[in-house]
């Protein structure tokens, strides 16, 4: 039986707290990682009536998206709110883990698990996560000299690429230069011009390395006085991860679309609220878990039809229009977020098999209820 720290470990894998945005409250919240876990419930809110539902179940672990400590909380006392949930988890033995934007921008994550669920097809973040910075390191070596310097480079962390090491190119051509007096020359003599066959050395360099990789060249370097460049790359862009998704999917009208949405989400008293032409063509779709308003300038002049998100408001919603942009589908956050639920479930049964039991809360936790 897996421990508590082996399941966190895994989900931290899949969705890394260090990509949540620096204001959430993500990881584990509650528990003893050395405990032993045979159940895992999933759910959207960490709602008192949700902690219930994992101790009577007998959870070992409740995964949730919406942390509980967002906001910070002067007492977790049984009798307040958030200590309420607390004290019903803990009192019941299981643990709380929270998986909030980093869960948001992930492969297998909850945009991308609310497009999937709606039928969209050729997925690529709405705003693509950032890459780690990357340097190119370029340095001129007499050709004899090459081997040893691009060795140098790739042992201080020059040159690694994806499963791959030691990645560099080389060319060759002439370097000219006259030493001066005062210069103590490797090649050549002082005062006389001096033209040296010599290979240009490149590799690509975690910035983080980039001191560490020059320092080792130089050391390594026969030259007193070395020729080298460090070009700061720019990022492409291709993240599979990042902010939304958005993709195609079979053309249909925006009404038909719409009433694909809805049959696809839990039913909930906000239902679907459509702004756009009934009859307008729908083929590539962009869509944000959660409440996502904050992607509307970068849609608004796209080649998207239509945008499904959460929580839109009047004026915003209205300005987007004025400007000709998408139709905009507007559903309940929590419907929107729950599709990401069935998901993480499939991933920790592939994982784990039957080593864990797993089960998605369906209780609507989305805060209104009804309409008259």
């Amino acid at each position: 039986m897996p421990t508590l720290a082996d399941v966190v470990d895994l989900l931290h894998a899949w969705y890394p707290p260090g990509t949540a945005d620096s204001w959430d409250a993500v990881g584990l919240v509650a528990g003893d990682p050395s405990a032993e876990v045979e159940r895992v419930m999933f759910a959207v809110d960490p709602t008192v009536e949700v902690a219930h539902e994992a101790v009577e179940w007998g959870a070992d672990l409740l995964v949730v998206h919406h942390p509980l400590f967002l906001t910070p909380v002067s007492s977790v006392a049984a009798d307040t709110p958030k200590g309420r949930t607390l004290h019903t988890l803990t009192a019941g033995g299981c643990a709380l883990l929270a998986a909030h934007t980093n869960a948001d921008q992930a492969v297998g994550g909850v945009s991308e698990s609310l497009a999937l669920a709606l039928g969209l097809t050729d997925l690529a973040p709405i705003r693509p996560a950032p890459a780690a910075p990357l340097d190119k390191v370029v340095v001129f070596v007499p050709v004899g000299s090459a081997d040893a310097v691009r060795a140098a480079m790739t042992e201080a962390g020059a040159g690694r690429l994806g499963d791959y090491d030691s990645c560099t190119w080389t060319g060759t051509g002439e370097g000219r230069f006259r030493p001066l007096d005062g210069a103590t020359p490797a090649v050549g003599a002082v005062g006389d011009l001096e033209v040296v066959e010599e290979a240009r050395v490149e590799a690509v360099v975690p910035r983080s390395r980039r001191t560490a990789v020059v320092r080792a060249l130089l050391a390594a370097h026969p030259y007193e006085e070395p020729a080298f460049d460090v070009v700061p790359l720019a990022d492409p862009g291709l993240a599979a991860t990042g902010t939304g998704r958005v993709g195609r999917v079979e053309e249909t009208t925006l009404e038909g679309f719409a009433a694909r949405v809805g049959a696809a989400l839990p039913a909930t008293a906000h239902g679907v609220r459509v702004a756009g032409d009934p009859q307008r063509r729908v083929r590539r779709v962009a869509v944000c878990g959660g409440a996502g308003d904050f992607l509307l300038d970068e849609l608004a002049h796209s080649d998207v039809d239509a945008y499904v998100t959460s929580d839109l408001r009047h004026h915003r919603a209205a300005e987007f229009l004025e400007h000709g942009g998408p139709a905009l589908v507007d559903v309940a956050h929590w419907a929107a977020e729950w599709t990401w639920l069935p998901a993480v479930e499939a991933r920790l049964q592939q994982a784990l098999g039957d080593r864990v039991g797993t089960r998605v809360s369906t209780r609507c936790t989305d805060p209104w209820t009804f309409r008259p």
